[in-house]
C-alpha cells in the first residue's frame, strides 16, 4: 500500500514512452497539467481495490498510504489467465528494470507488491519509485533478523515516506519448533523447517491476499539455482488472490542485471542500503544463518554454510529447484564425467583424478611430491567461484614440487568422497603429503590464492 514519494511525478503518456538504459535511470520532474490529474482521479476511482480474501486465506495487510497526488496510477488490472506470460517474458527480456517494474505495476496496480528483504534488493523500491506509480512493499520479519536490517527497514520507510507491510510467523508454530528443537536445530538438521515457519509459511499468507509480487531475484546470485529465471512468469510454488494453480505471478525486474550493475545503480541514485553490506556481507538473511563473503567466494556461500551448496534456497523460492532438489535448470551431472554442467578447473597445470587415480593417493604411505586436490562438482556456484584462484594457485606450483588437482566427487562418486575423502559440500580441498597416508583437509572458508598457498606451505 506503499506509495511512490511526492518527489517524482510523471505524464502517463510520457511514461509509457519511457526507455530506460538497464542501470543508472535517472529522475525525471514532469509538470502535471490539471486536466491531466483529474483523468487520473478518475482512473484511481475505477482501479479495483484489494478484496478480502477468501475465507481462510489472509491478504498482506492494507494499511492506507498517501500517493503522490499527480502520479500515475495502474493501468487496468489484468487477470493472471489473460495474458501469455512466456511470450511476454520473450518480450520484456531485453527490457531494462525500470521497463518491466513499470509494466509489473501497470498491470496490476493494488494487487502487486515489492517483497523487500532488507538487501541490495532495495533497488527495486527505488526503481518503483521512479516509475511515478503508486506501489507496495511487504517483509517477512522472522524474528531473527540483524539488528541493522530492522534499522534499515527503518530508514527505507523514511526515505521513500512509505510503511512497509511485515509479515510475521505464527507465534504457536514457533514456540514448539523452539521447545521442541532448541533454537538452532538448524545446524544439525538443515535450515529448511526453520525456514518453513518464520518464512515461507508467512510468505504464502501475504500472496493469498496479492494477484502478483515483485522479487530481486537474479541470474548471477546463484547459478546452481537462478540461472533461468525469466523476468515475468507464473509463479510455480504459491497461490493468489483467486487460489489454485497459475493463480499468482512473479516478476524478477533485475533477473539479468549483474550484481555490480545493482551496486552502481544504487550508488548513482544515492539509495540508502543495509550497513552489514560494508562488513563483507552480500546476501543478507536471518542473523544465525548469515556471514561475510570471503576472498573467492560466491554470494550465497555466506548463507547457510554449513549445508550442500544445491540447498541454497530458503524455500521462497522453491520453485528453483526440481523435487530431487536439484537446480530446476540447467541440471547438474548425475555422474562423475557425464553430460551436464561445463567441466571447471581446466588448465594444462591441473591434473584431472579418475576414481582410480585418486585411490591409489589413499593407498600411499610415501608419495615422491605432495598432492593438492580439489572435490568438486561442475555445477557448483561455489566451485566456480573459486575456479580462477584455484588455476592461478596451479600455475604458481607448477614446477614447485607439488602437484594440483581435481576429482570430480558428485553424482555416483558422492557417496565414495564423503566416506573416504571428508566431503561434506563442494568444494573441499586436500593435501596429500609426502610422508602422511590420510590426506589433510583444508580447514578454512579463505580460497583466495595467498590463503591456499600459505596451507599448502605450511604442510609440504
Amino acid at each position: 500500500m506503499a506509495s511512490a514519494t511526492a518527489s517524482i511525478s510523471s505524464h502517463p503518456a510520457a511514461l509509457r514512452d519511457v526507455k530506460a538504459a538497464r542501470i543508472g535511470a535517472m529522475r525525471q520532474q514532469v509538470a502535471v497539467a490539471p486536466a491531466a490529474a483529474a483523468a487520473r482521479g478518475q482512473r484511481a476511482r475505477a482501479v479495483r481495490p484489494l478484496r478480502a480474501a477468501e475465507q481462510g486465506r489472509q491478504p498482506v495487510s492494507a494499511s492506507a498510504a498517501s500517493a503522490a497526488p499527480a502520479a500515475p496510477v495502474a493501468d487496468e488490472v489484468v487477470a493472471p489467465a489473460a495474458v501469455d506470460y512466456e511470450a511476454l517474458a520473450r518480450e520484456l527480456e531485453g527490457a531494462s528494470p525500470l521497463e518491466v517494474m513499470d509494466r509489473a505495476l501497470a498491470m496490476f496496480g493494488s494487487e502487486i507488491a515489492i517483497a523487500f528483504s532488507g538487501a541490495e534488493d532495495v533497488a527495486l523500491i527505488e526503481y518503483a519509485k521512479l516509475t511515478g506509480r503508486p506501489f507496495r512493499v511487504f517483509s517477512l520479519d522472522t524474528g531473527r533478523l540483524n539488528p541493522e536490517t530492522y534499522q534499515f527497514f527503518d530508514k527505507v520507510e523514511k526515505h521513500y515516506g512509505i510503511r512497509i507491510e511485515y509479515m510475521f510467523p505464527d507465534a504457536g508454530e514457533v514456540q514448539e519448533l523452539v521447545r521442541t528443537k532448541g533454537l538452532f536445530s538448524f545446524y544439525e538438521d538443515g535450515h529448511q523447517e526453520c525456514c518453513r515457519v518464520r518464512k515461507v509459511r508467512p510468505l504464502r499468507r501475504a500472496l493469498r491476499g496479492l494477484r502478483a509480487w515483485i522479487t530481486g531475484q537474479r541470474k548471477d546470485q546463484s547459478p546452481g539455482t537462478r540461472a533461468s529465471i525469466p523476468v515475468v512468469q507464473v509463479d510455480p510454488s504459491f497461490e493468489g488472490l483467486d487460489g489454485g494453480a497459475g493463480s499468482l505471478i512473479k516478476w524478477n525486474p533485475v533477473a539479468n542485471v549483474d550484481g555490480k550493475d545493482i551496486w552502481t545503480f544504487l550508488r548513482t541514485m544515492d539509495v540508502p542500503v543495509n550497513s552489514l553490506h560494508a562488513q563483507g556481507f552480500v546476501s543478507i538473511g536471518c542473523e544465525p544463518c548469515t556471514r561475510p563473503v570471503l576472498p573467492g567466494q560466491h554470494e550465497r556461500e555466506g548463507r547457510w554454510w554449513w549445508e550442500d551448496a544445491k540447498a541454497k534456497e530458503c524455500g521462497l523460492h522453491k520453485g528453483n529447484i526440481d523435487k530431487d532438489g536439484q537446480a530446476a535448470a540447467p541440471k547438474p551431472a548425475n555422474g562423475n564425467g557425464a553430460a551436464g554442467a561445463p567441466d571447471i578447473f581446466e588448465s594444462p597445470a591441473v591434473v584431472s583424478l579418475t576414481r582410480a587415480g585418486i585411490e591409489n593417493l589413499l593407498r600411499l604411505e610415501k608419495r615422491a611430491e605432495p598432492w593438492l586436490v580439489v572435490l568438486y562438482a561442475p555445477w557448483c556456484p561455489f566451485c566456480q567461484a573459486m575456479e580462477a584462484s584455484y588455476v592461478e594457485l596451479a600455475d604458481k606450483l607448477a614446477g614447485a614440487g607439488v602437484k594440483v588437482a581435481k576429482f570430480r566427487a558428485d553424482g555416483e562418486q558422492k557417496p565414495f568422497a564423503q566416506a573416504e575423502l571428508q566431503l561434506q559440500s563442494f568444494p573441499t580441498v586436500l593435501l596429500f603429503p609426502t610422508r602422511t597416508a590420510r590426506p589433510i583437509k583444508y580447514p578454512s572458508e579463505k580460497r583466495d590464492v595467498d590463503s591456499l598457498l600459505a596451507f599448502v606451505n605450511s604442510l609440504r
